[in-house]
C-alpha cells in the first residue's frame, strides 16, 4: 500500500559515535523523502563528529564502531554537520518525519546537533523539529509485533534485511516496512500521517530526552529529581534557581533550551503582571470609589462632611 499523503514524509536513519546523546555526534545521516505521489529522493551524508569545544574530530566509541563498521579514519575527509546543516535543513522543511526507534534516538540526536551548531556558530536555522510530526514505525511495530527492524521487514516484507546497520539500507527497509504495517493492520491503521503520529507516539514530551513530559492538562512537568510531578510552572515560580540549575547541568541542549523557552514564557507572564499592577495602581479613582474614601477618613477622624 502506498503511503496517503499529503506533505512529504521523511525517513530518516543516524549512525553516531556512541549513544549518548549529549556527548556523542553524527557520522552518517541518510534520508528518504518520500513525496505525494510516491515519488522520493534520497540523500546520505557522512559526517566529521566535530568537537566545538576543542576544535578537533571527536572520537568514535569502539563499541559504536563494532556495530556500523565506521571508523575515524573514514571520516576524516568529510563536512562536519556544521558545514552540511543548511542543506540538512533544506530537505527537513515542509516535511512530516518517520524513522525506526527514531523518537527515542535519531530525532534527539538530530536535533542536538542542530542546537549545537546554532550555539557555537550562531547560523540562523530556520527549523523546529518539534513542530513536525513524527511517525515511528518501530512503536507501531512493537505495539502488533514486539521485535526488531530486521525481523520486521522478513515479516512485513518477507525478505532478509541486506547490510543491516548501514543508515540508507536501514531508511530504505524502514520505508518498506511502513507500507506492509498498512498493508497488514487496515482495520486498526489509517493511511494517515496524523494518525500514525499519534498510533506510534508514546508519552508527550516537550524535550526530547523526556525530562520535561506533558500532564493530562497539556502542562509541562519535571518528570526526574526532587521536583519530579512537579509543573515547571510551580518549580519556575518558587525556585527559579533550579532553571538555571538545568541550563548549567549535563543535560542536552535540546533540553536546556525547553527549559529557557519555558522560563522566556514565565518572564513574559510575569513581566505583564507587573505593568497590569502598575496601570491599576496609576488608575484614577471613580466618583464611588472617592465618595467610600472619604467616608472612610471622615469615619477616622471623627469628622462629617460630603466631597462636595
Amino acid at each position: 500500500m502506498e503511503l496517503n499523503l499529503e506533505r512529504p514524509l521523511l525517513f530518516f536513519d543516524i549512525e553516531s559515535t556512541g549513544l549518548n546523546i549529549a556527548s556523542d555526534a553524527i557520522i552518517e545521516l541518510s534520508f528518504v523523502k518520500i513525496f505525494p505521489g510516491s515519488e522520493q529522493r534520497i540523500k546520505t551524508w557522512r559526517v566529521k563528529p566535530w568537537d566545538y569545544a576543542n576544535g578537533c574530530q571527536k572520537a568514535i566509541n569502539p563499541a559504536a564502531q563494532a556495530v556500523h563498521g565506521i571508523s575515524d579514519a573514514d571520516l576524516a575527509d568529510c563536512p562536519t554537520f556544521a558545514q552540511i546543516a543548511p542543506e540538512v535543513v533544506s530537505w527537513l522543511q515542509g516535511s512530516d518525519l518517520a524513522g525506526f526507534n527514531s523518537a527515542k534516538f535519531d530525532l534527539p540526536m538530530l536535533a542536538e546537533e542542530i542546537e549545537r551548531v546554532r550555539r557555537f556558530t550562531n547560523a540562523d536555522l530556520d527549523i523546529n523539529l518539534h513542530q513536525m510530526k513524527m511517525v515511528d514505525v518501530q512503536n507501531i511495530y512493537h505495539a502488533m509485533e514486539p521485535r526488531n527492524l530486521k525481523a520486521a521487514y522478513r515479516f512485513y516484507c518477507g525478505l532478509d534485511l541486506e547490510n543491516a546497520h548501514a543508515a540508507e539500507a536501514d531508511t530504505l527497509a524502514t520505508y518498506e516496512v511502513l507500507k506492509g504495517q498498512l498493508d497488514r493492520y487496515p482495520e486498526t491503521l489509517r493511511n494517515d500521517v496524523d494518525f500514525l503520529a499519534n498510533f506510534s507516539e508514546r508519552q508527550k514530551t516537550v524535550d526530547y530526552a523526556g525530562r520535561l513530559v506533558l500532564n493530562d492538562k497539556k502542562e509541562p512537568c519535571i518528570s526526574f529529581g526532587k521536583h519530579k510531578g512537579k509543573t515547571a510552572r510551580e518549580v519556575y515560580f518558587t525556585e527559579p534557581s533550579y532553571f538555571a540549575w538545568i541550563d548549567g547541568g549535563d543535560f542536552t541542549l535540546d533540553t536546556k533550551r525547553q527549559f529557557a523557552l519555558l522560563k522566556e514564557e514565565f518572564e513574559a507572564e510575569k513581566k505583564a503582571a507587573r505593568q497590569e499592577k502598575k496601570a491599576l495602581s496609576n488608575k484614577p479613582l471613580t466618583d464611588t470609589e472617592l465618595s467610600d474614601a472619604f467616608k472612610q477618613l471622615s469615619g477616622k477622624f471623627g469628622g462629617q462632611g460630603t466631597l462636595f
